[in-house]
């Protein structure tokens, strides 16, 4: 029988409005530092107005993301703003869209993702915020 262990971590971000920040190499450190061998992790963005995505993390998609974002949930008038005066609609609309987690399998220590594919925390708010990501890795350490 395996002994699966389930291990937590945060990263804080202060962030822009509409934009993307690569976070790969932070989840990355987190499982080098408690010695991940076999499992899941999942990482979560705290906050109604920003999302998780994988994406490849260049130039062009860091410019094509919001673009795309920008048509489908434009600035405009919504109910929500109507209700609480914020002119945020459209981000927490965004944010449901996109959703503010995913899970990634952990193989032999190493998140199994693709070789163009980043984990990339979205901001989708009209002002910048402090931001909290959590890391959770359920699953078998090195030993």
């Amino acid at each position: 029988m395996t002994d699966l262990k389930i291990q937590n971590s945060k990263i804080e971000i202060s962030t822009k409005s509409d934009e993307i920040y690569n976070i790969t190499d932070d989840i990355e450190s987190f499982l080098n530092e408690i010695g991940a061998d076999n499992g899941s992790i999942l990482i979560f963005a705290v906050g109604s107005t920003c999302g998780i995505i994988t994406i490849e993390y260049e130039p062009g998609l860091r410019r094509d993301f919001p673009e795309m974002m920008s048509k489908i949930a434009p600035r405009g008038h919504y109910h929500h703003d109507a209700t609480w005066g914020d002119g945020n609609g459209h981000s927490h609309l965004r944010s449901s869209l996109v959703g503010t987690s995913i899970t990634i399998p952990v193989i032999n220590g190493k998140l199994a993702i693709g070789t163009w594919q980043q984990i990339v925390f979205c901001e989708f708010d009209i002002r910048p915020r402090n931001r909290k990501v959590i890391f959770q890795f359920t699953g078998n350490l090195g030993g």
